[in-house]
């Protein structure tokens, strides 16, 4: 059957009902025809609830009765509409914690938490970032038309032994950047030394020759590649990277031309 998801997280309050249930014409301003919602949109198959822990309580209660009577009644209309669907729940919050604190509807948990999948930080299940890696290097590789690129033995170390608070998504960006700033067909573990800076190991900035850099130009190295990963991460979208890093747009700009970096 089908796979609908629904972003929880995305999708504002005054839109998540009609979002999820439907509305008749008429139902509210700019809503001229009827229109299905994913419950039904997924009947007979699968919707996904994607951050389901930032529902509101209001929404969470709706869908507990939709989950419990399997009818769904759109908003606007004056009848239900029977639904037969799987439904799957997501979410990186603690639920049971977000329920003493009154954000998260107790039975609403207990009947979404039939068959319970605990997936560890990144940082719990080191020996997967090496298949994670070989994955997302080969689309890299399909995306920007190159090569696969390939981490040497001790830049795989340096992965593994980096924390990793942003789990597969912060692995996913690095080895992004990597893709597209490393020019050779190998990455080392010096196109890594902004991992080492933030952490990662005990590695330090060092010259060609293997000798420790002066502290201004190694912190000047180490500004610059963070600036770098958080243009990166952020798509290459300055404003969006400014408030990643906490600097106003144009400080940020102003180091970028420090550094010669120049904007996408």
């Amino acid at each position: 059957g089908p796979f609908v998801e629904v972003n929880c997280a995305a999708i504002p309050e005054e839109l998540i009902e009609s979002e999820l249930f439907g509305y008749v014409r008429g139902a509210f301003t700019g809503a001229v025809t009827d229109r299905q919602g994913k419950f039904e949109v997924a009947d007979g198959g699968t919707l996904f609830l994607d951050e389901v822990g930032d529902m509101s309580l209001k929404t969470q209660a709706k869908v507990l009765r939709v989950l419990q009577e399997q009818v769904v009644e759109p908003v606007g209309g004056r009848g239900g509409v029977q639904v037969d669907v799987r439904v799957l729940a997501a979410t990186n919050k603690d639920l049971p914690r977000a329920i003493q604190a009154g954000l998260f509807r107790d039975d609403l948990f207990f009947r979404l938490n039939v068959i319970p999948v605990f997936v560890p930080p990144l940082r719990d299940r080191l020996d997967d970032i090496g298949r994670l890696t070989e994955h997302f290097l080969g689309e890299f590789a399909r995306e920007y038309g190159h090569r696969v690129k390939t981490l040497d033995d001790e830049a795989l170390v340096v992965l593994r032994a980096y924390h990793w608070p942003g789990n597969v998504r912060e692995l996913r960006n690095v080895l992004e950047r990597l893709a597209i700033m490393v020019p050779g067909e190998t990455v080392g573990v010096r196109d890594l030394g902004f991992l080492t800076a933030a952490g990662a190991g005990r590695v330090e900035p060092a010259d060609e020759a293997g000798e420790p850099l002066p502290l201004l130009e190694a912190r000047d190295r180490f500004e610059r590649d963070y600036i770098v990963s958080a243009l990166a991460a952020q798509r290459g979208n300055i404003s969006r990277a400014a408030e990643a890093l906490g600097v106003e747009r144009s400080n940020l700009y102003r180091k970028m031309r420090t550094f010669g970096i120049m904007p996408p």
